[in-house]
């Protein structure tokens, strides 16, 4: 078998699994739709550019068409930084002006119709046979690349301020899931990476190394393809999304000492601090395992900015970790309870407020600095 061949097949079935796995996320039965529409046009916009061996196989010459669906190369990061944004904060919506995101991709295109849509095929083909130094090529690959550098930056602040939120106001699912989409940025990273490596040869004399470079591309793609759709299979609802209007701790530090008011004096602290340790002790909220900082903020009698403030600031712990801490002391106190020796591991982790063994374990092995299985044989 050929190289050509190879990647025909290689192009076939990325596309396949690509279209397939876009069909399921845009007509599943969710509330997350609108993060599903954005990851299927995602990889359909992918599959669409991974579709150049068998593009080229049926195709005559240089096409207005393949050349467009090249410049669609625009559009995936934008969706993909739409899709983070989506998944990341519950109150997001497609407004207006996220249509702004495609104005690299107006751009490109623009720079290409005097001397390539808007000329005959001679002059095409001529184009096309002198790219390396057509200023046009030049210009979109530097814009793309630009592009992609802004792009994965707003990505990675959009994940670290909301994975800040969250741990600062909730304490329900693991935060496994905003690891698994860091991973995927990263491997995203990895791939334009070398896509960058690839379009630097093309304008080089070694052209034929960019062309194995597309090559290896491809096969890559295939293998995170199938790697999302096995992550997707086994994390349903990936995230627990947060509200985009909460503000960070620091910021409202930062507010305060603005205003040169203090956060708290020393009475109010401690009767605040008293009035959040008796009622976490007393009705034991944390056995709740969605339980929100608004939640214990509307028991307790306390605004929720103050007491974000006064968990995640003065105690110096997250709201996340605060509340874990009370679960793991209730899950020490039942492994070391020898009428409950048979309970099993999974079942103390449900009843003390987790629900996943891995946020169990780290929380536990954080807190104790051993694993409740060594914890348990040697109390």
């Amino acid at each position: 078998m050929d190289k050509s061949n190879l990647l025909i097949i290689v192009a076939s079935v990325s596309i396949f699994i690509s279209v397939l796995l876009a069909i399921f996320l845009v007509t599943v039965k969710t509330k997350y739709r609108i993060s599903n529409v954005l990851f299927a046009v995602f990889l359909i916009i992918n599959a669409i550019d991974m579709s150049d061996p068998l593009f080229n196989m049926i195709s005559d010459g240089p096409s207005n068409l393949g050349v467009f669906k090249n410049m669609l190369v625009f559009l995936q990061i934008p969706v993909f930084y739409l899709y983070v944004l989506s998944v990341c904060y519950s109150d997001f919506k497609l407004k207006p002006k996220h249509l702004l995101h495609a104005l690299p991709f107006l751009i490109a295109n623009l720079t290409l119709l005097p001397r390539f849509y808007g000329v005959d095929t001679a002059s095409k083909i001529h184009f096309v046979e002198n790219r390396q130094s057509m200023i046009e090529l030049k210009f979109n690959h530097i814009l793309l690349h630009v592009q992609m550098i802004i792009y994965f930056v707003a990505v990675f602040r959009v994940l670290r301020k909301s994975k800040t939120l969250y741990l600062e106001n909730y304490a329900g699912k693991s935060i496994n899931s905003y690891k698994w989409l860091f991973q995927f940025t990263i491997v995203l990273c990895i791939v334009y990476a070398i896509a960058l490596l690839k379009n630097i040869l093309k304008f080089s004399d070694y052209v034929h190394i960019s062309e194995w470079i597309k090559a290896g591309l491809l096969l890559l793609s295939l293998f995170i393809i199938c790697w999302y759709l096995f992550k997707a299979l086994n994390n349903p609802e990936l995230f627990r999304n947060v509200d985009s209007k909460l503000k960070l701790v620091a910021e409202m530090v930062s507010e305060e000492k603005s205003n040169e008011e203090s956060v708290t004096n020393d009475s109010e602290y401690k009767e605040e601090i008293l009035r959040l340790k008796s009622y976490m002790i007393e009705k034991k909220p944390f056995l709740n395992s969605s339980l929100t900082i608004q939640e214990v903020s509307s028991e307790i009698e306390i605004p929720v900015r103050e007491l974000s403030l006064l968990i995640n600031y003065q105690l110096g712990q997250h709201f996340y970790d605060f509340v874990n801490s009370y679960r793991i002391e209730n899950a020490m106190n039942i492994l070391k309870d020898e009428t409950k020796s048979k309970v099993t591991i999974l079942e103390i982790l449900y009843e003390v407020g987790f629900n996943s063994k891995s946020s169990f374990n780290t929380a536990f092995k954080k807190h104790t600095g051993n694993t409740p299985t060594y914890y348990r044989k040697n109390m």
